[in-house]
């Protein structure tokens, strides 16, 4: 098991990994729109936000020797699921493998981000 760090996405804003890679998979925790340099939330739309996480996810993969193309499964997190529709427009630019997935509005998502995502991809 390895443990994945890298400062092309923002640190970990609890006590878990930004990644873990392990059998040839790679695990990220859920990245949400903070700017890595400044630890400050990236847009104030679903849309916007949804740029910087995908930014920060594909930094993560790119640090375990993947990418967004070797995604298997991701898990995605909306504040509002009014944002289904700018949520996918932006995500679809980013993932063109149509990996499975998983789409839920909860809550509340940490810093009161819009949206958080997760994946599971292909480790080389």
């Amino acid at each position: 098991m390895t443990i994945i760090k890298t400062s092309g996405a923002p640190g970990a804003i609890g006590p878990y990994s930004q990644a873990i890679k392990h059998g040839g998979l790679v695990y990220t925790s859920g990245q949400i729109a903070l700017d890595p340099e400044t630890g400050a939330m990236v847009g104030e739309t679903t849309a916007e936000q949804t740029e910087r996480v995908m930014k920060n996810l594909s930094a993560v993969l790119k640090a375990a020797g993947s990418d967004l193309g070797k995604i298997v499964k991701t898990t995605c997190f909306l504040a509002d699921i009014a944002d289904f529709a700018s949520f996918n427009e932006v995500y679809g630019k980013y993932i063109t493998n149509a990996p499975a997935r998983s789409c839920v509005a909860v809550r509340d998502l940490p810093r009161g981000a819009k949206v958080e995502v997760e994946a599971v991809a292909i480790a080389e």
